[in-house]
C-alpha cells in the first residue's frame, strides 16, 4: 500500500473491524464529520447495537460499479479518532498476510498491533427526552418497568445501558428497546477514553535578551523563585518550584505576566527503565567464528535487500555481541531494529544492555508495562524518536519505519506462538515482515527449531555457527541416567534418580 493511499480522503470507508469475521465492512462519512478518514487511521462505527473502534483500510469516494454493498445500508462513521494515521501503510499490509496465512481476521491482528486500550468500545448512553419527561409528569407514581426506567433516568441523567442491566436485570435492553421507539429516551454514544500522555507544567526562566513585561523591581518572593529556578538550570516543574522556592502558585503566575518566566505544558515520558541500574559497557574482541558471523550479516546490511540468517550457537557463544553490532551498523546507515525475545522475563536483561549502548533510541514493548508505559514507548517508535525496539510476540507490529534488520533470539521458542485469536507465529511473521521491508532477518538459538534448521540447510536460510562458548569456556558437563535401570533397581518407577538428587 502506497503513503498516496494514506493520504487520499474519500466519503466511504472499507473499515477492518476487531470481530471474528473474515470480511471488512464499508462506511459513510457523513458530511457534519469534522475530520477526514485517512487510511492507517481509527474510527468509531456501529455493528449492529455495539459501537466499535474500527480501522480504516481505504476510503473512496464512490462505491465500485461491481460492489454489492446497497448505498441505502451503509451506516454512517460515529466519530473519527485519529487526525493523521495510526497504523502505518506497512503494518497493515503485514496484517493482511497475517490474517490471509493463519486464517485469522485482519481487524483483530491490527487491535493486536496496538497498545492496549486504543481500541476500546464505545457504549450507548440514555436519557429521558422531554416527551417522556412530559409523559412521566402525568403519572403519580411509576406502575410498569418501564416507568420506573423513565423515574430513573429522570434523577440520574445519562446512563449506560450496562448501568441500567444492573439494576433492572436482563429485561432493560427491552424496555429501553421499546422506550427508544416511542422516542421516551435519547441515545447517545460515547467513546470509552484510551490511555493519553502524561503532561505536566512546567516554569522556564525567559532569556535576558527578550524584554521584561515591565520595569518595576522584583519582590524578594519573585527573586527567590528566579534564583530557584537558575540553580536549576532555569527549568522546574511548576509543581516542584513551589515546593522547593516554598511558595504559592500566584508569585509564579505574576512573573509569567511580568514577562520574567515562561510557563507551559510539556510531555512526560513514562520510561519503564527509568529507576532500573544499567550495566557497564565492556570492549569485547570477537572470536573468530563471531566475527566470520558478524561479517556476513554486516555485507548482508550493506546490500539492503533481504536475507535471512540462522545463528546456531551454543549457550555462551556470544550471539548477544554479534546482536549488538549488527543494530549499531544498521543505525549507522540510518534504518532501524527490531529485536524479539520470547519471555516477557528475557525483556529486562536484553533491554537494560540495549540501553546501555544505545540510550533513548530503545523502546521496550510488553504486557508487563504499565498501559501508559507501553503507550509512550509505542508513540516514540512511532515518531520516530526511538529506533530499536525490543519485546515479546506483538513487538513484531512495532511502527518502526526505515525497517533494516530484525532479530529473534531463542527462535525455537513455543512462546513466539500466540494460541489464542488472532492466531500467529511471531517468528514467522518476522521473517516475512523483514522480506517486505528488504531488511536482513537473523534468528539466534542454541537448539533450532527443526523447520528453521532444515531451511538452512536447503540454503533458504544463511547457517552460521558459533560452536564454541567465548574465552575458551567448557561447555556444562551432563550426564545420561537410563531410568528404566533405576526403576529396576528400586522396584518401582520414581521421578528423580539418585545422582539428581545428589546433584541438586
Amino acid at each position: 500500500m502506497s503513503d498516496l493511499a494514506s493520504e487520499r480522503g474519500g466519503r466511504f470507508v472499507e473499515v477492518a473491524l476487531p470481530v471474528p469475521l473474515r470480511q471488512t465492512f464499508t462506511y459513510r462519512l457523513p458530511d457534519h464529520a469534522k475530520r477526514s478518514v485517512y487510511v492507517g487511521a481509527r474510527v468509531i462505527v456501529p455493528l449492529g447495537k455495539r459501537m466499535l473502534t474500527g480501522y480504516a483500510l481505504d476510503v473512496f469516494d464512490s462505491l465500485p460499479e461491481d460492489s454489492d454493498v446497497e448505498p441505502k445500508k451503509i451506516k454512517n462513521i460515529n466519530e473519527v479518532l485519529d487526525e493523521e494515521p495510526i497504523l502505518t501503510p506497512e503494518i497493515i499490509e503485514l496484517a493482511r498476510w497475517t490474517a490471509d496465512y493463519y486464517l485469522s481476521f485482519i481487524g483483530e491482528v491490527l487491535r493486536a498491533s496496538l497498545p492496549a486500550g486504543m481500541s476500546k468500545k464505545g457504549e450507548r448512553q440514555f436519557a429521558i427526552s422531554d416527551h417522556g419527561r412530559n409523559a412521566l409528569s402525568g403519572m403519580l407514581l411509576p406502575r410498569h418497568d418501564r416507568e420506573h426506567v423513565l423515574s430513573y433516568l429522570e434523577g440520574a441523567g445519562p446512563v449506560s445501558e450496562k448501568d441500567l442491566a444492573k439494576n433492572f436485570g436482563p429485561t432493560a435492553s427491552k424496555i429501553l428497546k421499546t422506550l427508544t421507539a416511542e422516542n421516551m429516551v435519547n441515545v447517545s454514544h460515547t467513546t470509552a477514553s484510551g490511555p493519553k500522555p502524561k503532561r505536566r507544567k512546567v516554569v522556564r526562566l525567559r532569556k535576558m535578551s527578550e524584554p521584561p513585561g515591565d520595569s518595576k523591581p522584583l519582590t524578594d518572593t519573585q527573586k527567590h523563585i528566579i534564583e530557584t529556578l537558575s540553580i536549576a538550570g532555569g527549568e522546574m516543574p511548576f509543581a516542584e518550584l513551589i515546593e522547593q522556592a516554598d511558595v504559592g502558585a500566584s508569585p509564579v503566575n505574576t512573573l509569567e505576566k511580568r514577562g520574567r518566566v515562561e510557563i507551559f505544558i510539556d510531555e512526560v515520558w513514562r520510561d519503564p527503565l527509568q529507576d532500573t541500574e544499567l550495566p557497564e559497557l565492556t570492549d569485547f574482541t570477537l572470536t573468530g567464528e563471531q566475527q566470520t558471523a558478524f561479517e556476513a550479516i554486516s555485507t548482508a546490511l550493506a546490500d539492503e535487500k533481504y536475507k535471512a540468517f540462522l545463528l546456531h550457537g551454543v549457550t555462551g557463544s556470544g550471539k548477544t555481541e554479534i546482536y549488538i553490532r549488527a543494530m549499531r551498523e544498521t543505525l549507522d546507515r540510518g534504518k532501524s531494529a527490531l529485536m524479539l525475545v520470547p519471555e516477557i522475563a528475557l525483556t529486562p536483561v536484553f533491554s537494560r544492555r540495549l540501553r546501555a549502548v544505545f540510550g533513548s533510541s530503545v523502546a521496550i514493548l510488553h504486557s508487563s508495562l504499565s498501559q501508559g508505559e507501553r503507550f509512550d514507548e509505542w508513540r516514540r517508535i512511532h515518531r520516530g524518536e526511538a529506533r530499536i525496539a525490543i519485546g515479546t510476540r506483538s513487538a513484531v507490529f512495532a511502527p518502526l519505519r526505515d525497517l533494516g534488520l530484525v532479530i529473534v533470539d531463542e527462535e525455537h521458542d513455543t512462546s513466539y506462538r500466540q494460541h489464542e485469536s488472532p492466531f500467529y507465529n511471531a517468528r514467522d511473521v518476522a521473517v516475512i515482515r523483514a522480506n517486505y521491508a528488504s531488511a536482513v532477518v537473523v534468528l539466534g538459538s542454541a537448539t533450532p527449531a527443526l523447520e528453521t534448521y532444515y531451511n538452512a540447510q536447503k540454503g533458504k536460510y544463511e547457517y552460521l555457527r558459533l560452536s564454541k562458548r567465548v574465552a575458551e569456556r567448557k561447555m556444562a558437563a551432563a550426564e545420561i541416567v537410563d531410568m528404566r535401570q533405576v526403576f529396576k533397581k528400586f522396584g518401582k518407577d520414581i521421578p528423580f534418580s539418585s545422582q539428581l538428587l545428589e546433584a541438586i
